[in-house]
Order: structure tokens, then sequence, then C-alpha cells
């Protein structure tokens, strides 16, 4: 639960945004409305006192109109497009730090309606078309704030040949179950070491707790479940020591998991960061053990010129190789769609 409430001038004047203004207010939230379109005040004395107050900051905004211009996102979807900015979170490793300007407050998006009616012109023709919602939000983690994921959800049932995917490191999915959402939404958990999701991913729930959120929304409807076709991130994958058991832990417990049949993907993105990022996080999160020794990496260009640092080929290929085969040998039938 965020500690305030913002609401702006434009997002009351949406249908939307009063939806969620009176959303919050019944969970008794203070919220406070705003007499500019500007979130200002939300700054404190150093970095990580300014991290503070905002990552506790529910900002009730409409998107601009640069949002409404989707940009590629592969090899997650065709497009992304966002219902939110910022993440309840407290991860360690949190790859949106350097990504989104200024404090890292949590902008939840009025104007719906209008963000969704605009994925209409991205569609191809005669195929399906994939969108991803969750590159700078973790959209599950404030449902109960929003109800705008569920939304969301409702509108992609209602299209043929558009697809929606997302990811979450939380678990509250009941109110997901009994969405018609007619095979058109992809539900994704990021899951990964005990050791990870408990010195690393604060604020998220346990693993424990996102098992039994995968099961619920892959089980059939006729089991109580919500019939999905769901997907599985693991991710940042480290080499941690006794990485080999601790991750042999994790796929065991997911194989006992999803002890029926489904339909289910993987997706493997190993730890990366750049110097912005590192700069960032290390001021967040000071008694980090998160390992951002450059002189323990390999140096890798993205497609626009930028830095970031990843492992060396040896380690990667280790990596790769262990969750290939392990997870051929207990899901032969769950394609791994990309590994990064």
């Amino acid at each position: 639960m965020p500690r305030q409430v913002l609401i702006t001038p434009a997002a009351m004047e949406e249908p939307w945004g009063r939806q969620i203004y009176e959303r919050v207010k019944g969970l008794g939230l203070p919220v406070q409305e705003l007499k500019h379109n500007r979130l200002t005040g939300l700054r404190g004395e150093d970095e990580r006192e300014t991290y503070r107050k905002a990552k506790s900051t529910l900002a009730i905004v409409t998107a601009p109109p640069s949002a409404l211009k989707l940009q590629p996102i592969p090899p997650s979807a065709d497009w992304q497009f966002h219902l939110a900015e910022g993440c309840p979170a407290h991860c360690q490793y949190c790859y949106l730090a350097g990504s989104l300007q200024g404090p890292p407050v949590i902008r939840t998006f009025a104007n719906l309606p209008t963000i969704l009616e605009n994925l209409l012109q991205y569609k191809k023709a005669n195929q399906v078309t994939t969108f991803e919602a969750s590159c700078y939000t973790d959209p599950l983690g404030i449902e109960h704030l929003t109800g705008s994921l569920a939304e969301t959800m409702r509108f992609f049932g209602e299209q043929e040949n558009m697809h929606l995917r997302w990811v979450s490191k939380f678990d509250q999915v009941d109110g997901l179950l009994a969405l018609p959402h007619n095979d058109n939404t992809q539900p994704r958990i990021s899951i990964n070491t005990d050791f990870i999701a408990r010195r690393m991913e604060g604020g998220t729930a346990s693993i424990e707790a996102r098992l039994a959120a995968i099961r619920k929304l892959a089980l059939p409807r006729a089991e109580g479940g919500g019939g999905y076709k769901v997907g599985l991130v693991i991710a940042p994958i480290m080499p941690v020591p006794d990485w080999e058991e601790q991750y042999t832990d994790l796929l065991d417990r997911l194989e006992q998991t999803l002890d029926f049949p489904c339909e289910i993907t993987f997706e493997l993105i190993s730890h990366r960061f750049t110097a912005g990022s590192k700069a960032i996080l290390q001021e967040w999160y000071p008694n980090t053990i998160l390992d951002f020794d450059e002189s323990n990496r390999s140096m890798k260009y993205n497609k626009f010129g930028g830095k970031k640092y990843v492992y060396p080929a040896a380690i990667m290929s280790s990596l790769r190789s262990f969750f290939q085969s392990e997870l051929k040998s207990r899901f032969p039938n769950a394609p791994i769609l990309y590994w990064t």
C-alpha cells in the first residue's frame, strides 16, 4: 500500500482516473488532489531519501501523447505499451533504474481507454500481434489499487489476433481467474532461487507464493483455475555459489507445481547492468550483495550503441546449457522462447 496517493486535474477528468480515485479512497488511503498536472515535492536530501519517498507514492496521471507511439520490444513481443510506470518492488538489480526519468514514483495512467483503443492501429493484418504490458511496471503489483490489468485483459479478450503478455513477481491472481480472456492473454510469473528472491527482491511475493499463483493461473477452469497458457520468466539468472543446486531445487519445485497438462513457455534472462544503472542502484541499495564488478564481466553493445556488462562467454555457455538440459528433461513440450 502506498503512503500517499496523488491525482492530477487531468486524471480527475478521465472516467478511469476517477475510478482509480474512488478505489484507493475506498481502501482508506489518503488522496491529495493536485492543483497542477506536475508532480513536485518528491525529492529528498539525497538519492536514498528520494527513493523512499517516491517508492511509497502512487500518482494517478494521464499518459503523455508520446506513450501512444508504441515501440517494438523483441524478443518479448511485437510492441510494448504501458498501463503504468514505476514498480512497487525493491529489486536490487532493477533494470528500470536509469530507464525512467526523475524519482521512481509509481505513476498509473488514468486515460486507459485511450491507451487500449490506440493499440488497434498496431494490429497486423491476418496474423497475431503481441503486446507486452510490463516493461515499465509490475501491473499485478498495483492491480488492487488500479484494476487496470483486469480491464486490459477484458479488452484483449474481445479482440481477434491480438495477444497480451505481462509478467509479475507478485501472487494476487484470484481476481483474474474468471476473466473472459479467450486465450488472448499469457500471464507469466518471474521466479528465481530462494537465495536471490529473499536477498535481492524486497517487497515481492515469496517463491512459494509465486509458484502457487502460476498453478492457479494454469489450472483448467473446471478445477477452479484460470485456464491460461502461462509462462515462466527465470530472471535474472546469476552464477551464485552452488547455483546448479539452487536452480535444480527451483526447477524441481516448479515441476511439482505444474504436475498436470498445461501450455507453458520459458524465458531465460541472465543478469546484466549498465554503468548508469549501477550508479543508481548502488545509491538506492548501498548494502547490496549483488556483484557489480566490471572486471568479472564482458562488455556488450546494444543496437543503439549503449554498453552493458554481461557474464563472460564461458559462464553464459554453462548457464545456458544447464537450463536447456534441465528444462527439456522436465518440460519436453515447453518452448524456451529466448535466452539472453
